[in-house]
């Protein structure tokens, strides 16, 4: 027998195996999978007599709530695609998206309305424009909220085995650092072989208490959104990274995991009042995102419990590709190698191939010295970019995802990121990884965080300089910080110079941009970007 590789599936063994365990926490508010389940087919039903034909594409415009995952099943269960939307890109990229997706409906948080009074004048192709919540929207909007809506459908709940497995359902567009934003298609076959792969590869249990602190408009929610459910564990939903308010929850749900940027991280593990709430409820932390340390993965350790590990993936691999849990093989490790261990990159997940390759697709030796780019071919690979064959192409070579992540590995099969392919810094004919620096530099006492890139110069092409933000109530100085790094990298690798900031920009979900940093240096200019 075979059936349709469908996420829609994991909601439907939730609601069957725990369908009275409390499988939803948002704010005040507690579902169980069975409540969410008929939520879900509520929805379905909404969508399919409001107009939504197979194949449409349904954006949501909200902070992580009940809703937004709500959406995630209700509207491939529909037929349709969800596109769930970066809350914090300007209205111009949300317009492209809309009119690129050629998006005919919205949901959306009543916080947005002054947002969608903007988009809705050129969205050309949105017919319906659906509050999550009640608001004083014009006529344009649906006069029912999306919770009044819910209460007068009957519930439609969807024959799974009669989805096409190959169709879209769900679509998720690129931050557009390179250009406009590219829409990442994932079928429901692709997000389904990346449940089961992530939790072989992670872990997940019914007993498991899932806060949700990475966005879920972010990478399809890091996997977490179908995994727990498929699981049967319990989500808890996160609106805003806030410290306290992060920690206040997982001290009253018993919080057990969670996922990190290393921005959050930082901030969770100087937060002043950590030791006034009970963290002992937490077995394991997720770092990903970025490059972390070793030091930060202590410091999590530490300070919140657990073990901290980090990982790896892209948007366009739905997302995870590799984890940096230790190996069996590798069991006995001292302390310090454990820590580089989980601070690396990690291993390819269950499913998954990657390797380490030129500029031709030639493997490099496994010697954790060559560095080329990181190739990866799995089922969790995207369909391709929304209506950009040529873009697809050109990230695909012989059947091989170019992530354009530059890396090292080794003999154990462990992966390390030293930089993104644009971010290397030539300086002089040498390869310099700004990643490398920054990791040196978070080992000083008084290092909060820290960005490096590369700018101009004259003599060497481009030379390092360091952005740094001090923790609060510490002090140092550019010389300082230099001598710190020269005792522990080579000469040509110390940045020429150190800026300190207040704070670095960042991105939605508190990755650092350093393309903001980096560009008005090259204005005029063309930053050289090498294998």
């Amino acid at each position: 027998m075979q059936l349709p590789l469908t996420p829609l599936r994991c909601l439907r063994r939730a609601a069957w195996e725990y369908g009275r365990k409390i499988g939803v926490v948002c704010g005040d508010l507690r579902f169980t999978y069975q409540q969410l389940a008929e939520r879900v087919d509520r929805l379905t039903a909404v969508l399919r007599t409001g107009g939504i034909s197979p194949g449409d594409r349904v954006a949501c415009l909200s902070f992580n709530c009940h809703r937004l995952l709500e959406s995630y099943f209700g509207v491939p269960q529909a037929g349709a695609i969800v596109l769930p939307l970066n809350v914090r890109l300007a209205p111009q990229e949300q317009l492209y998206i809309l009119n690129h997706s050629g998006a005919r409906a919205v949901l959306f948080a009543p916080e947005f309305l002054p947002l969608v009074e903007q988009l809705r004048q050129s969205a050309r192709g949105v017919q319906w424009w659906i509050p999550l919540e009640p608001c004083e929207a014009g006529a344009w909007a649906e006069p029912r909220c999306y919770d009044e809506l819910l209460a007068a459908a009957e519930p439609a709940p969807a024959d799974f085995t009669s989805v096409d497995e190959n169709s879209i359902a769900e679509l998720f567009y690129t931050s557009g650092s390179t250009g406009q934003p590219k829409g990442v298609m994932l079928s429901h076959r692709t997000l389904y072989l990346h449940t089961l792969y992530a939790m072989i590869s992670v872990g997940v249990t019914d007993s498991e208490v899932e806060l949700h602190t990475i966005p879920l408009f972010h990478a399809n929610g890091w996997g977490r959104p179908q995994a727990v459910t498929f699981a049967g564990a319990r989500h808890v939903m996160c609106k805003r990274f806030d410290p306290p308010w992060v920690l206040e929850t997982i001290q009253r749900e018993r919080v057990t995991r969670f996922s990190m940027v290393p921005t959050m991280a930082t901030a969770l593990v100087n937060f002043p009042g950590l030791e006034q709430f009970d963290r002992s409820s937490v077995r394991e932390t997720f770092v990903g995102g970025a490059a972390s340390s070793p030091d930060l993965v202590r410091a999590v350790e530490e300070k919140i419990g657990g073990r901290c590990y980090v990982g790896y993936g892209l948007t366009e691999t739905s997302p995870v590709l590799s984890g940096a849990k230790i190996k069996s093989t590798l069991e006995g490790l001292g302390d310090e190698q454990r820590l580089e261990r989980q601070a690396s990159t990690g291993f390819a997940m269950t499913g998954v191939e990657m390797r380490v390759a030129d500029e031709e697709g030639r493997d490099l030796p496994r010697d954790g010295e060559a560095i080329g780019e990181i190739l990866a071919r799995s089922d969790v690979v995207m369909e391709g970019y929304w209506n950009e064959p040529e873009a697809t192409a050109k990230v695909m070579l012989d059947g091989w995802f170019r992530t354009g992540d530059m890396a090292v590995w080794d003999q154990d099969g462990y992966f390390l990121v030293v930089d993104r392919k644009k971010d290397i810094i030539i300086s002089g004919g040498e390869n310099i990884s700004s990643i490398e620096i920054e990791k040196v530099l978070a080992g000083h006492a008084a290092v909060y965080e820290s960005a490096v890139v590369g700018i101009p110069d004259q003599k060497w092409g481009e030379v390092p300089k360091a952005f740094v933000t001090l923790k609060p109530d510490q002090a140092a100085t550019e010389t300082e910080l230099k001598d710190y790094v020269r005792g522990r990298l080579a000469g040509f690798k110390v940045p020429k110079f150190i800026e300190f900031l207040e704070e670095l920009p960042k991105g939605s979900t508190g990755k650092i941009l350093k393309r903001a940093l980096r560009d008005p240096y090259w204005v005029g200019m063309e930053k050289r970007v090498h294998g």
